[in-house]
């Protein structure tokens, strides 16, 4: 008599994520300036405890720890460790930066970056780095700081409290950091063009206003993950510090409740947009086929 055959178990999802939090950046790689800000490091250690509540095995880089290097280094571990169905979460908080775009066509054009530690690392870069990713795997990244390409041609807000400090690196000290660094950043941006194939479409173009589209593949010729970027402002907005967590990460903590909420990212982006002031909206935008993605609740595997 034939026995039924057995279906192989099914394989449980992994999920990594890798938590940056940026205090202040290294004066002898930007120029003189350190940035000071006080709640970044308390962002990375909230996101990392609710990692840790939800089955992620968790990774945190905190202030001088947090270089090009380790964060870069990190994000490729993953890339190469997750399959299809698995999940990294990635968050960044910190300063963010712009640095002219010298593999554009306009040579006034700007990238936005992450002020990591030792150095900035380039929008360009960090999408290059989540197409490495392979097919089914799943990215949700979190960014609270100011990186739009647009934000200078907004009027600058208010120096600020000591419990309300823009994210930003100020222009005129980016520009000191760019020119002191100049050959290494552009080198970057040409180095990232020739892995991607030719010249890598600005992200920030092909992003602005939308939530899905099949245009932002062509930021690599080949896109294979879902990708769901939630940035902690719009383009011609600011994110705000704090003395305990920033604005945005602030939210995000009320919204999840503590693993009480049930819902969709798009219902969870909405709510933390909700709370959150009309100075201070954040951006939802996805790579890849995120739809289904979408649907699903954050930071469950």
């Amino acid at each position: 008599m034939a026995t039924a055959s057995k279906s192989a178990p099914q394989r449980s999802a992994t999920g990594l994520s890798l938590h940056i939090g940026i205090n202040e950046v290294s004066a002898a790689h930007y120029a003189g300036w350190t940035g000071p800000l006080a709640a970044c490091e308390f962002d990375a250690h909230d996101m990392a405890a609710i990692a840790q509540a939800q089955g992620f095995k968790p990774t945190s880089l905190l202030t001088k720890k947090g270089t090009r290097s380790a964060a870069l280094a990190a994000i490729r571990k993953a890339a190469k460790a997750l399959q299809a169905g698995d999940l990294f979460w990635l968050t960044y908080s910190g300063h963010g930066g712009q640095v002219p775009d010298a593999s554009g066509e306009e040579p006034d054009k700007l990238d936005e970056t992450w002020c990591l530690y030792d150095g900035q690392l380039i929008d360009d870069e960090l999408y290059f780095e989540l197409s490495r990713f392979r097919k089914g795997v799943r990215v949700l990244v979190l960014s609270d700081s100011c990186h739009s390409g647009t934000v200078v041609r907004a009027a600058r807000p208010a120096p600020g409290t000591a419990e309300q400090r823009p994210r930003i690196m100020p222009p005129a000290v980016g520009m000191r950091v760019y020119n002191a660094h100049k050959a290494f950043y552009d080198q970057l941006q040409a180095e990232i063009a020739k892995a991607a194939g030719g010249r890598v479409t600005d992200p920030d173009t092909a992003i602005a206003q939308v939530a899905v589209s099949t245009r932002l593949t062509a930021i690599v010729k080949k896109f294979e993950p879902s990708v769901i970027l939630v940035s902690g402002c719009q383009d011609n907005q600011f994110s705000m510090d704090g003395n305990h967590n920033g604005a945005f990460t602030e939210q995000v903590l009320r919204v999840w409740n503590n693993g009480a909420f049930k819902g969709s990212h798009a219902v969870f982006h909405a709510q933390v947009r909700a709370g959150l002031p009309p100075t201070q909206s954040p951006n939802l935008f996805t790579l890849g086929p995120a739809a289904g993605f979408l649907k699903q609740t954050p930071f469950t595997r």
